[in-house]
């Protein structure tokens, strides 16, 4: 194939005949085991499934990350067309196939975000003109010209996965292989996300989606392949499983495949909640007292401000949502808060000793060389026994002496919870919680953060998950522009609410 020229559109289909497969030094014999699955060309498939169960495995099967960069034990053929990624370079492959990875970060290679777009193309030894033209095209169509010539560092998580999505699309692969490309997505950027995969498969590109949330690919995708204990347990049109019902999708740890379904469980879920106590039971004593922070103002620089808040209230022992758009600010005000950044008028040092905050890229805060060293980690004094209880609750008490690097997204993410549940501190703010999770481990989340807000603790949960807060929170603040533009209680809102975070989903998939 000569340098710098693209693709010509082919028909590639993707076929993994009997493969097996283990990490080295896995937790477990085989992650994927005799598996079977072809994906015929131009289709899209959604890759479903509980945390850990393989489906990142399998997008690294196809993208040649395995066996290619990472180690362990393989058998059986991976074939993209005639051709078999074992006698393939990443390079060969990279040309058919594009990847986004769950944390974004991990493949970013510049500073800027239009260098960042470009960089696949560059790679590819395409022709400056086209490199441009290419770019100018995903920046349209992603619709992101406010993050045109942007520091990478200073976009919020939503926004890296976009740019993450729009450099692999400049490049046109054959194949597309998305790893929980919505996880920190606002609901209008999982919108504009649907309309590029739609346009892709439009375009007769074959798509594959490693996903919790199915919701937005209901109308576009062929295909959900459940994935449980490395096999392809089932399969369904998406129309076969919304047909099945929300509740039987949550049996198997599966979210909502049609978000209009929240609106019919919701009151029953808050109903459930009113009986535990989480809203109008053991926190009721706290129900007066109100946490006021005053003058919260940020910017990176003078000339683009982040933050202008002159006052925010936080009720104490509840939990709170903070929602809005990818952007807003939400990410930076939980920094601010936690003596991260500085604010104006505030003492960092004290914040710092009475806040904790659960970053959203967790990889940032785990330090140690077991799962339970990490939660022992912040305990003063440490115990042990109070430690396991933590992880139990989480349903991690099975990984307490592995390595936290060694677990999947979704295990990463409820480790860092359980670090900041054993902090002690009053205050504990959480950046995207659920990101990665599946339903069932979603409840776990929100049983624990219940019980923490019962105690007597002050939650602020930045989120974009409207299953989460019908499950676990009772006050909504909606942050714009780096303000407060609302701020009311759940109970008796829950309607608004849910219409609030899926009128964009609604009006792009009808």
């Amino acid at each position: 194939m000569p340098k710098g020229r693209p693709i010509e559109s082919i028909i590639m289909t993707i076929t993994l005949k009997n493969v097996s497969f283990s990490y080295t030094d896995s937790l477990y014999d085989a992650v994927i085991k005799d598996l079977n699955l072809e994906i015929r060309s131009g289709e899209c498939v959604i890759l479903a499934g509980e945390s850990g169960c393989g489906k990142t495995t399998i997008s690294k099967l196809i993208n040649g990350l395995i066996p290619l960069y990472q180690s362990g034990t393989m058998s059986g053929d991976v074939l993209l067309g005639d051709k078999n990624t074992a006698d393939m370079t990443l390079a060969e492959i990279s040309r058919y196939v594009g990847s986004v990875f769950q944390n974004p970060r991990s493949q970013f290679f510049n500073i800027d975000t239009d260098s960042e777009i470009a960089f696949g193309c560059e790679n590819l030894g395409m022709d400056p003109e086209e490199i441009r033209e290419r770019v100018n095209r995903v920046v349209k169509e992603f619709h992101i010209e406010h993050l045109a010539g942007r520091n990478i560092f200073h976009l919020s998580g939503g926004e890296k996965q976009k740019i993450a999505c729009a450099s692999v699309s400049a490049t046109d692969p054959e194949i597309f292989v998305l790893d929980e490309p919505s996880a920190n997505l606002d609901l209008k950027s999982v919108a504009d996300l649907a309309e590029i995969v739609a346009r892709w498969k439009k375009a007769g590109k074959t798509v594959v989606v490693v996903e919790h949330r199915i919701h937005y690919l209901r109308d576009i995708a062929d295909r959900i392949c459940y994935v449980k204990e490395g096999r392809i347990a089932y399969e369904w049109t998406p129309a076969e499983l919304e047909a099945k019902g929300a509740e039987y999708a949550a049996s198997l740890g599966l979210r909502c495949v049609n978000l209009k379904q929240l609106n019919e469980m919701g009151d029953a879920r808050l109903r459930g909640h009113d009986k535990k106590g989480v809203i109008a039971g053991e926190a009721k004593q706290s129900l007066n007292e109100i946490l006021v922070f005053y003058d919260l103002h940020f910017a990176y620089n003078r000339k683009f401000p982040i933050l202008d808040i002159p006052t925010l209230t936080l009720p104490w022992g509840q939990i709170t949502a903070l929602i809005g758009h990818n952007g807003a600010g939400k990410s930076t005000l939980a920094q601010v808060l936690c003596g991260l950044c500085g604010a104006w008028r505030q003492k960092r040092k004290v914040r710092k000793y009475g806040a904790y905050l659960i970053m959203q890229d967790v990889n940032h805060q785990l330090f140690t060389e077991s799962v339970l060293e990490e939660v022992l980690l912040g305990m003063d004094p440490p115990n042990e026994k109070a430690a396991l209880e933590i992880l139990v609750g989480l349903n991690l008490e099975q990984y307490a002496y592995e390595h936290p690097m060694a677990l999947s997204g979704g295990q990463k993410q409820r480790v860092a919870i359980g670090s900041g549940v054993s902090s002690g501190r009053d205050i504990v703010v959480f950046d995207e919680p659920t990101s990665g999770l599946d339903y069932r481990q979603m409840l776990a989340v929100s049983a624990t953060l219940q019980k923490l807000a019962a105690s007597g603790k002050t939650l602020l949960v930045i989120t974009h998950d409207p299953e989460f807060i019908l499950n676990c929170c009772s006050n909504i603040i909606r942050m714009e522009h780096g303000k407060i533009a609302e701020q009311y209680p759940l109970q008796g809102n829950q309607e608004k609410l849910v219409q609030e975070m899926t009128t964009f989903s609604f009006d792009c998939l009808g």
